[in-house]
């Protein structure tokens, strides 16, 4: 297990290197100083501050995910989902949601599952959050003429992405109302693998399922819906900030653009803070528009240094402040697992 996880790492390590490669091999260095003591840094620190909102709606979803389970304390929540994230940039393989789920469980003395359960459905609602900013953007930005293929890209891709999370939803939907038919279905389908593999999978889902305990009242569900649609408006407003601090002013389904663009590129493995793809794919879709090169890449480094290094510092403080050490909660993965 620990030679697969040390490949991934630096599988991911080497499509880092090779993306930041590809992004600076014909940068001028100069040009690149340049454009970055040219921007208006007042435009960034909004940018820093409109990540933190995001990152604080996260925390408001999160309560109510939860809601059913514990009415817990935003003073709670936010600290772990600020750890979460910190853990993320540093901590290989996304370690960062079992790190959130880890510490929120430990601080609330709740069930680990259920902690778990309600970040998976998380990221759900994430998901089609981003389906919709896709579709509004394809169907509202007038991309180039040379970014047909892109545009294509992108449509498939929405495709592929609607009708997965459409899957997961029915699979969970058919776990939670025929808990015993679906998981006997899923021992059948995992036949043809080692028996190891089933021995493992069934009880976790069976752990998992038993975790969800979403609540039924309309006003939970509005509330799980309106900050969804919020954290990702102020995910856009700092690729939106960033622009105009570079004396760019591009129509907002523009950021959206890029940002759709950031969410495929943190899907593909790569080095803690997901360095390099992140990169890479903003600094694509900003060449879409006409931006010089030595201008998207600065963009690039800025609207990655905002969401990177401020939660770093604002995690660490976290930690401090509860007592806990980064080392044990990088083992947190086998406490959740179990």
């Amino acid at each position: 297990m620990k030679r697969t996880f040390d490949l991934k790492f630096w599988l991911g390590i080497g499509i880092s290197v090779f993306f930041m490669a590809m992004l600076f091999r014909k940068i001028d260095f100069h040009q690149l100083a340049a454009a970055l003591r040219m921007v208006d840094y007042r435009y960034i620190a909004l940018a820093v501050v409109f990540t933190f909102i995001s990152y604080f709606l996260r925390a408001v979803r999160w309560r109510y995910l939860l809601i059913s389970e514990k009415s817990i304390s935003l003073a709670v929540l936010y600290p772990a989902t600020i750890i979460g994230y910190m853990a993320n940039n540093l901590l290989p393989a996304r370690l960062g949601e079992f790190v959130r789920a880890y510490v929120l469980a430990r601080r609330e003395g709740l069930e680990t599952p259920a902690v778990f359960a309600s970040l998976v459905i998380d990221r759900l609602f994430d998901g089609f959050t981003v389906l919709v900013i896709l579709l509004v953007t394809l169907f509202t930005l007038q991309l180039p003429g040379d970014m047909a293929d892109a545009e294509t890209a992108l449509r498939a891709g929405g495709v592929v992405m609607f009708l997965l999370y459409c899957g997961v939803l029915i699979f969970l939907y058919l776990l939670k109302r025929q808990t015993m038919r679906t998981l006997n279905l899923v021992e059948w389908l995992l036949k043809p693998f080692p028996q190891r593999v089933a021995g493992r999978l069934i009880p976790l889902l069976g752990s998992f399922i038993t975790g969800i305990r979403l609540s039924r009242r309309s006003g939970h569900l509005l509330a799980i819906l309106g900050s969804s649609f919020l954290i990702w408006t102020f995910a856009v407003l700092p690729v939106d900030m960033t622009l105009r601090g570079f004396g760019i002013h591009l129509p907002i389904t523009a950021s959206m653009f890029i940002l759709v663009l950031l969410v495929f590129a943190v899907m593909v493995p790569a080095s803690p803070g997901f360095i390099g793809t992140y990169h890479y794919a903003c600094y694509k879709g900003l060449s879409a528009f006409g931006i010089a090169d030595a201008t998207s890449v600065s963009i690039a480094l800025i609207i990655h240094g905002t969401a990177f290094f401020p939660v770093i510092i604002a995690g660490f403080y976290h930690l401090w402040s509860g007592k806990l050490n980064l080392r044990n909660l990088s083992a947190s993965k086998e406490y959740v697992k179990g």
